[in-house]
């Protein structure tokens, strides 16, 4: 039974819906150094730091490379521990991000999805989250503000558990929800509180009653070992994601998996997509089951670590599965095509699968773009044939 909550439903920014979850966690320590289209969420942070509203030590840096470097140690000294960066910030921290999953720090970035460069593009894809795909971090995509808000709200009750104690991000989609203005139900700052709960300090540096090292040199005969404690680790992200989830959804009534299904049961067309496009899916899948087409929708939230039992047992039985990727894999297949294909291969007589890769550079997805694959993948449902394995949509022939 949902326990009954107060929500302050307000109209307000993806950035600032972020800002919101910070200020009412109040981590000990956030470090910040500004890259578009992720600036107002430490903007807007900042102001809550000169406002006395949170206590909040907020570190000024030099670079994004800096502002991880002073993430991970504070987060080593014991502290509650988040940043917030896009594109090109992701990439100058990529040294750091793998330090600071390699030593089990549940720091969480809020990462605004952004094109790399080059050429310089400003505007939202899931190149940067992609990146950074295979640096150890657990990695959360959010549809809307709301879920970006959710996730926050989650993600250091992941994140910090015993069995985890991984970094984590929480991803969306630059510009198209970061600076869209949408209505969504902020919680009662005491209830984030009591949820998301007490820091709990492991071996903390700044322990001088227990000294410990950090950093220490580790040659091939036990380098291996670390890797599969942080791999061993990483797998049991799965279960505390739905546990967390299901806590959740009890008491504030919002309902999160690790992926979400949209009129998925009886499907037999179906298109995966991360972040915003699937609003824009879910509402074509609506007027595709209108004219009597079986279509869905499968969104994942978690991508790292990627559920591929729970992903291919709820793809099996389509009859054609497209992939959508805001990302490309240069000579390659899009990165989410590549997880669905490892995900369905136990499925030998499962769908046909194919890949779209749309949106780079923030190229807009519109219906009609969508109304195209959808046809696709009823054709290729009908026939079984495939045409192209790989192709650009959204792009100038």
């Amino acid at each position: 039974m949902t326990t009954a909550t107060k929500t302050k439903m307000q109209a307000v920014t993806g950035n600032q819906a972020v800002a919101e979850a910070l200020r009412q966690i109040d981590p000990d320590v956030i470090a910040a150094y500004p890259i578009t289209p992720s600036t107002e969420i430490m903007q807007r942070f900042s102001e809550f730091v000169s406002n006395g509203k949170v206590e909040t030590e907020l570190i000024l840096v030099e670079s994004e490379h800096s502002a991880m470097s002073a993430c991970i140690g504070a987060s080593a000294a014991g502290g509650r521990v988040a940043t917030a960066t896009s594109a090109q910030g992701l990439a100058l921290m990529w040294e750091m991000l793998h330090i600071a999953s390699g030593y089990r720090l549940p720091i969480m970035i809020s990462l605004v999805n952004r094109a790399l460069s080059a050429p310089l593009n400003i505007h939202g894809d899931h190149s940067d989250g992609m990146g950074a795909r295979d640096t150890g971090w657990i990695q959360l995509y959010s549809e809307n503000a709301q879920e970006a808000y959710d996730n926050s709200v989650m993600a250091y009750r992941i994140a910090e558990h015993v069995d985890v104690r991984l970094p984590i991000m929480v991803c969306m989609d630059g510009f198209i929800i970061s600076h869209s203005i949408e209505s969504m139900q902020f919680l009662e700052d005491e209830d984030v509180k009591k949820f998301v709960g007490e820091h709990k300090q492991i071996d903390p540096l700044l322990d001088f009653d227990n000294p410990k090292s950090i950093g220490a040199l580790v040659l091939p005969d036990y380098y291996m070992e670390h890797k599969r404690a942080q791999h061993e680790a990483t797998t049991k992200v799965k279960q505390v994601v739905l546990n967390v989830s299901a806590e959740f959804g009890k008491k504030f009534g919002r309902d999160y998996g690790l992926f979400e299904t949209y009129r998925l049961e009886d499907a037999e067309v179906v298109l995966v997509a991360l972040n915003s496009a699937a609003g824009t899916i879910k509402d074509e899948v609506d007027r595709y089951r209108e004219k009597g087409v079986k279509a869905g929708l499968l969104k994942p939230r978690l991508f790292r670590p990627f559920p591929y039992d729970e992903v291919g047992d709820a793809l099996k039985n389509a009859k054609a599965v497209c992939v959508m990727d805001r990302a490309d894999s240069y000579g390659g297949h899009g990165p989410l095509f590549m997880e669905v294909a490892s995900a369905l291969y136990p499925h030998r007589q499962g769908p046909a699968l194919f890949n779209k890769v749309y949106g780079l550079g923030g190229r807009d997805l519109m219906p009609h773009h969508v109304d195209q694959v959808l046809d696709e993948t009823i054709e290729v449902a009908k026939t079984g044939a495939v045409k192209m394995i790989k192709e650009y949509i959204t792009v100038r022939n």
